[in-house]
């Protein structure tokens, strides 16, 4: 998902905001997040009752990034190695005509598949939620999967679609003008979640 955006204690929970001059609030720190994903973790397998026919597919970039550390965190509750890859999404889009210039990634799907398996899609962001639905109907020319499910490190709200996550790292109440950044170690040097821009009136009061 486009990233203009993960892990708490405990959804919904807020944690305190740590500014900056120039790139805006850091919502979640690097030790959070890690708390989000091994939490998620515990979530899928719970769900899944275990971690038979588990496949993890995170969406690029970062999703990508995220769904490899959700497959070692359940890799350390559960001893194996959970199937991991990549779902490109980029020409299932529906805004590629009015953008295209975006560039595709390589889709990377595990060797067994997703034919009869649970596939639990991984994002960073979830916003509007058309980046989820590009996802459903490429996984439509891949196979038939028994079950899909999303899991993502920040919900901010604001869905144009009927789509609802799983599993989320962090409820983050947003305004529309305002910037939700995820950014973690393996393409960006470190971990963390800045939200910047202008805030909705009644948010700046209830921030104050």
């Amino acid at each position: 998902m486009t990233r203009d955006a993960l892990g708490v204690p405990g959804d919904g929970d807020v944690s305190t905001s740590r500014t900056t001059p120039d790139d805006g609030r850091v919502v979640l720190s690097a030790p959070e997040i890690g708390r989000a994903l091994r939490r998620i973790s515990h979530e899928i397998l719970e769900r899944n009752k275990g971690a038979d026919d588990l496949v993890l597919l995170g969406i690029p970039t970062r999703g990508a990034h995220l769904a490899r550390r959700l497959a070692d965190a359940l890799k350390d509750v559960e001893g194996i190695d959970i199937p991991v890859g990549t779902l490109d999404v980029t020409m299932y889009r529906d805004d590629l005509r009015a953008n295209p210039a975006r560039v595709a990634h390589q889709s990377d799907i595990p060797a067994a598949g997703i034919d009869g398996r649970t596939v639990v899609l991984v994002d960073d962001v979830l916003f509007s939620g058309r980046t989820v639905r590009a996802a459903l109907d490429a996984l439509g020319d891949l196979g038939r999967p028994k079950a899909v499910r999303l899991a993502v490190l920040v919900d901010r709200g604001h869905r144009e679609l009927p789509i609802r996550a799983d599993h989320v790292g962090k409820n983050l109440p947003t305004a529309t003008s305002e910037h939700v950044r995820v950014r973690v170690a393996e393409t960006d040097g470190s971990d963390e979640v800045r939200i910047s821009g202008p805030a909705a009136p009644q948010q700046r009061k209830d921030a104050s």
